[in-house]
């Protein structure tokens, strides 16, 4: 079944008057479910996690579009995934909708000195059915406390500025400002900024913030195969099935069966 960027990334071609074709990426035929030729296809290796936190991907004009886009290799692992187009005069029912549901606690990702100081928190808040937030809970609290639903603004950098600043139904939710302790790997497009890190970096983060260390670790696994495999594919060379990329990614699916 389609996850909720490529049914969004199938909405947006269906609007499109022409087709979309990636800025210096390889012309060859690409396989629905990964974006990559079939020759690198990934679709075997997808790992697939139950989480208790979630993830809410605002994504601009045409980065569903985008075969770098790693907001697809979320909503592969991460089972409540979901995604939206953004724009500035219109906002998705669907999406007010999500965000206005009971059961979740959403967090704005966004740098903290962009946002009213009294809005920014460094770690993920949740909160008992008596309006409490917590940062640690017993596993009773856990079952009634909302869960996390982190909302990761997916463009490029000035993209995601602008949906921060002109997005007013986010505004009443505090903005998880992220302190990584390592500098980025994604490697599939460059950035004027030294500690950008990726949608998929980011949602490994906040997953690691929330308990979700399978999750987390999986997120970062996954991502670098999927660059081994685009890179591969983008220079016309074998995958090494045998790397230090995959053995990765076998061993954190491990240990999630274990």
């Amino acid at each position: 079944m389609p996850h909720a960027v490529s049914r969004l990334r199938a909405a947006r071609l269906a609007r499109s008057a022409k087709p979309f074709l990636a800025r210096g990426g390889f012309k060859r035929e690409r396989c629905a479910g990964c974006r990559l030729v079939s020759s690198h296809c990934l679709c075997a290796l997808r790992p697939s996690i139950a989480t208790r936190a979630g993830v809410c991907l605002l994504m601009a004009d045409i980065e569903p579009l985008k075969p770098s886009n790693t907001g697809w290799l979320i909503a592969d692992v991460v089972a409540d995934t979901f995604a939206f187009g953004w724009a500035r005069t219109e906002t998705d029912p669907a999406l007010l909708a999500l965000l206005n549901d009971p059961q979740w606690q959403p967090h704005v990702v966004f740098p903290g000195q962009y946002a009213a100081p009294e809005r920014v928190v460094h770690t993920v808040q949740s909160s008992d059915p008596h309006g409490r937030e917590t940062e640690a809970e017993t596993e009773t609290e856990t079952q009634t406390a909302k869960r996390p639903l982190f909302i990761l603004l997916d463009g490029t950098w000035s993209e995601a500025r602008k949906m921060f600043g002109r997005s007013p139904y986010l505004d009443s939710f505090p903005v998880l400002s992220l302190e990584p302790d390592h500098a980025p790997q994604y490697k599939l497009r460059r950035s004027g900024r030294d500690d950008h890190f990726c949608t998929s970096e980011v949602a490994a983060l906040c997953m690691n913030l929330a308990g979700e260390h399978i999750a987390g670790q999986t997120l970062e696994a996954y991502l670098a195969v999927f660059t081994h495999h685009y890179l591969q594919a983008k220079n016309q060379l074998p995958v090494a099935w045998e790397g230090a990329e995959h053995r990765r990614l076998r061993e954190a699916c491990y240990s999630t069966a274990g």
